[in-house]
């Protein structure tokens, strides 16, 4: 999830005999399945696989083989600290890729407290069903808010064995390590590159673990979904991959201030150019006064800190760089343009992305937007169009302040940025657009009493992943887990989420205000444009 993401409404079912209902018989079948994975005992042996950098050996089990910890690069330790990935040195022997490796330097957070100091972090992890034959692949790049957050996490054995395909989780350069710019580095896009090294050891190595290289769909939420619209338009991810999955991480978002937390400014943008970026390292290294002179160039003196005191800049720095050569072009400028690799899209959000952030930065700190403070929020963040959109979210509306805050936020940023993304990809690439509306899903991270999370951001990933910790799903959520597990795979292996049994899921076009709604007692289309005011904030 990314880092500084109400009152229930009911979905709109569409209009016409159209039947938007999950066909039962299809789901008790995939709910038995589901379950059945889920709770898979972790009883088997060893496997042993040949890469082109050595033998590894992972874990085996009755359905699925697991390995963990596979290095992709060279540890971007000394040197080679803020430089793109090097080739990982070839091993003798066989290496054990039976747990993970260490994720990538960060501080712990409130709702994820892993914090490393480790930069040989450069791991990767594969779950592969144990039947035979070429399956699809499928990248997932996790989220965090670019400072945040590691592959291992995310547990994808129910994915991977239900709807046979290889999965693949990795770590990347975080915050001050993987977005840091300064005169003298090729710099402000290393996780981005890390990431790209991940798609490149895809092509060379997941034969052996049954997978297809000429089938390869990246896919990611929040920071990770945000990533993948990095790749869509970086000439060096040009045919790594064949489809791409971008769940709530919006190349084109604007953000208003006080979007994330209380204070922060207005971002026109998720990037930076390398000049912005450089001058932002240059101002905080600065105020820092860590550099001193006569002892050697700025970046031999930064390469040469610990780890512990760069991780205090490291919340500073959560965009990637572009005018480099992973990104040349602002990701803005090329998507809109229409300068982005024809590959299909299947792309989203959920219903109440915004309350997430709210709850943990506003009320869930001591600050709950006030009635007062709601109208010193509309004005800073929206200056001369305030009072329309207070008329348009009038307070008496919601429960509270912070819910109406939130509703404007999510509306404003959250559901324009896909309705953007969704009106620059349509016409060239087919496209698919979904909103994930569980409002009773599990919280993964706690919420301040009396605050209602919604289809908060990230709600969706318990369904597509074991996390572990988390309240169980019912009965209706496993069937709606299993329904979105097919939908993605079968997007994986053709580029189009449409098969037997599942509601019929129509492209995107430009005259059509509906979207998928994914909501465990109906999927079908929702009036997206309706219910996130698109004609008031496209006007």
């Amino acid at each position: 999830m990314s880092s500084p993401g109400p009152t229930s409404l009911p979905l709109n079912r569409a209009s016409g005999d159209r039947d938007v209902t999950q066909p039962q018989e299809t789901a008790n079948r995939e709910i038995n399945r589901e379950r059945d994975h889920h709770c898979e005992s972790r009883r088997g042996g060893t496997g042993v696989i040949e890469l082109d950098s050595g033998r590894v050996r992972g874990l085996s089990f009755e359905e699925h083989r697991l390995f963990q910890g596979i290095p992709y690069a060279a540890p971007p330790v000394g040197e080679l600290r803020w430089s793109l990935p090097r080739p990982v040195e070839p091993w003798a022997g066989v290496r054990d890729a039976t747990a993970p490796g260490s994720p990538c330097p960060q501080l712990p957070q409130s709702f994820a407290d892993v914090g490393s100091v480790d930069e040989d972090c450069l791991f990767l992890n594969v779950t592969a069903p144990r039947s035979g034959g070429r399956k699809p692949v499928m990248v997932w790049l996790h989220g965090g808010g670019g400072t945040n957050g590691e592959g291992s996490v995310f547990d994808a054995r129910r994915l991977s064995v239900a709807e046979d395909v290889v999965v693949v989780t990795a770590n990347y350069r975080l915050g001050i390590f993987g977005n840091f710019g300064y005169p003298g580095l090729p710099g402000g896009a290393f996780g981005i590159a890390d990431q790209q090294e991940v798609l490149r050891w895809v092509q060379r190595n997941i034969g052996a673990f049954g997978g297809d290289p000429g089938n390869v769909t990246l896919f990611g939420e929040s920071y990770g979904g945000l990533s993948i619209g990095a790749h869509l338009v970086a000439p060096g991810s040009a045919g790594l991959f064949h489809r791409a999955i971008v769940q709530s991480g919006f190349p084109l978002m604007r953000a208003p201030a006080n979007t994330y937390v209380p204070g922060s400014p207005e971002m026109p943008s998720l990037w930076l150019s390398a000049t912005e970026l450089e001058g932002l390292a240059e101002h905080v290294i600065g105020e820092a006064g860590w550099l001193r002179p006569g002892h050697g160039s700025a970046v031999d003196q930064l390469r040469a800190l610990p780890v512990e005191q760069l991780l205090q800049l490291s919340p500073v720095f959560t965009r990637s760089g572009f005018g480099n050569e992973v990104l040349p072009e602002s990701p803005v400028q090329a998507l809109t343009a229409g300068r982005f690799h024809r590959v299909p899209v299947l792309a989203g959000n959920t219903r109440d992305e915004a309350r997430l952030f709210v709850a943990m930065f506003f009320d869930g700190t001591g600050q709950p937007v006030t009635s007062d403070g709601y109208g010193k929020l509309l004005a800073e963040g929206f200056d001369a169009a305030a009072d329309d959109i207070a008329r348009e979210y009038p307070l008496d509306a919601y429960a509270t302040p912070s819910l109406a805050w939130s509703t404007v936020i999510n509306d404003a940023a959250w559901a324009r940025s896909l309705w953007d993304l969704a009106q620059a990809l349509h016409e060239r690439t087919p496209t698919y657009v979904y909103e994930f509306a569980d409002r009773d899903a599990p919280p993964v991270v706690p919420f301040p009493e009396g605050f209602p999370p919604g289809a908060y951001h990230g709600s969706e990933l318990p369904y597509q992943f074991d996390m572990g910790g988390l309240a169980p799903l019912s009965a209706e959520q496993w069937r709606l887990a299993a329904t979105m597990h097919r939908y993605w795979a079968n997007f994986a292996r053709s580029g189009d989420p449409n098969g037997p049994g599942l509601v019929d899921w129509p492209r995107f076009a430009a005259a059509d205000r509906h979207v998928q709604s994914l909501h465990p007692e109906r999927t079908g289309p929702a009036d997206f444009a309706a219910d996130h005011r698109m004609e008031f904030w496209t006007r």
